[in-house]
């Protein structure tokens, strides 16, 4: 393995690997290269040892006189510590749901209890589409009106011009991803951060696809809210989503009367997912485990900027070994712009399913489709078939980029479309 796949500040590829059992796995002969992480990552053992101990050993609910009742307390409270240095924010401000889209559905009719005719929100066609459709529900449900920022298709960034165009002071609400998740572009959150609070609005942004790559600080992006999905960052199936607590506070969300009226408890329904919850600690423990720092926050902060430096390598060398492949299109920012590192790409004559087949049979699992960022697709030309998408995570290493670089140059030499050697 090339020193050049580790990096100073965490520890090494062969460390992280050694801890996920679905690395083992062989397809065809060839061992499993997984490139689907943008759509859900593989878990270490130490999520799934935490969610299997608080099934076997505390499993109850809450607020009751009994051991295993006060330990549940404690393992949602330890949650939500973790997941409030994950994002450098309050354990009050850190609502826990089933994923991001239904929490954001949620979010969406609180604050539309508010909203009507004239008001506006401002989303973009760069987002997927979870960061979209629940706020053009509003549209129906309490008439305001949504806007949305163009997205620039040559390069995949959002068209700034517009933005500022967009947003007025009949602004509500503007809901801007942090990363995308089809093209890997990272968008400037914090100037759309202020322009929103310029006008008098909230800046709700989507971090879902962000999250497992760049360091994520609530405070420095300057946002009201901010969701994710422990899924997406080698934790179970659990969405996250930060809240102002004043804001939390005072939104008239739909909750049960006899349930708490305090933040965060009050922005959430029901039963929470309280293995998912052990899990999703374990998922910020086991992050935070990849460096080094005197507190779980310094920690965090230190693995995340080291998985970037590591994902920005493996991202460049993805980019131009593809670019380099006759008949083989890549979407989205260059290597040297702000981008995780997550590639789309169409094979010229071949349809995406055929691509992720053929690709499977090397053990190389890449995603297709249009990811639910369907008018990112749409806008680039592909909106009936839809496209490829491979995405780096911590445990890929270059030999697996080498791996996918030289499986789609051999369809395109199928197909004809002859390139360098």
């Amino acid at each position: 393995m090339s020193i050049a796949t580790n990096h100073p500040g965490i520890v090494t590829v062969e460390q992280i690997r050694a801890q996920f059992p679905a690395l083992e796995r062989r397809h065809n002969g060839h061992p499993v290269a997984y490139f689907d992480g943008p759509g859900g990552t593989q878990v270490p053992h130490a999520v799934a040892d935490a969610m299997s101990e608080y099934l076997f050993h505390h499993n109850a609910n809450t607020h009751w006189a009994f051991p295993t009742s006060s330990e549940t307390d404690s393992i949602i409270r330890s949650g939500r510590e973790a997941m409030a240095d994950f994002l450098n924010a309050s354990p009050k401000e850190i609502v826990f749901g089933p994923n991001m889209t239904t929490l954001t559905f949620h979010l969406s009719r609180a604050l539309g209890r508010a909203y009507g005719p004239g008001d506006e929100i401002v989303v973009t066609e760069l987002d997927h589409h979870a960061n979209v459709d629940p706020w053009r529900a509003l549209e129906k449900d309490r008439g305001v009106t949504v806007r949305k920022v163009r997205m620039i298709a040559e390069t995949g960034q959002l068209d700034w011009r517009d933005f500022e165009a967009k947003v007025t002071n009949r602004t509500k609400l503007v809901a801007v991803g942090v990363a995308s998740n089809a093209l890997g572009t990272i968008n400037d959150v914090r100037r759309a951060a202020e322009l929103a609070h310029d006008a008098g609005a909230l800046l709700f942004a989507d971090a879902v696809h962000s999250a497992p790559h760049v360091p994520t600080d609530v405070t420095a992006l300057g946002c009201d809210f901010l969701a994710c999905s422990a899924y997406k960052f080698y934790g179970p199936h659990m969405g996250v989503l930060f809240g102002r607590r004043e804001l939390l506070e005072s939104i008239d969300f739909p909750k049960l009367a006899p349930a708490p009226d305090v933040p965060p408890e009050r922005a959430e329904t029901g039963t929470l997912n309280h293995e998912g919850i052990a899990g999703t600690a374990a998922a910020v423990d086991f992050l935070a485990s990849l460096s080094a720092g005197a507190t779980r926050r310094e920690r965090l902060a230190a693995a995340m900027a080291g998985l970037d430096a590591r994902g920005r390598m493996l991202a460049s060398r993805m980019w131009n070994g593809l670019s380099s492949i006759a008949g083989v299109r890549v979407f989205g920012p260059g290597p040297a712009e702000p981008r995780t590192p997550t590639l789309s790409f169409a094979v010229e004559g071949v349809t995406p399913d055929e691509v992720a087949a053929h690709l499977a049979e090397l053990g190389v699992f890449v995603s297709h489709g249009n990811f639910y960022a369907a008018t990112v697709v749409e806008r680039l030309g592909f909106g009936n078939q839809g496209l490829v998408r491979a995405g780096c995570a911590c445990y890929t290493t270059e030999q697996e980029v080498s791996r996918l670089i030289v499986g789609v140059r051999e369809i395109a030499r199928r197909k004809g479309l002859r390139g360098p050697a």
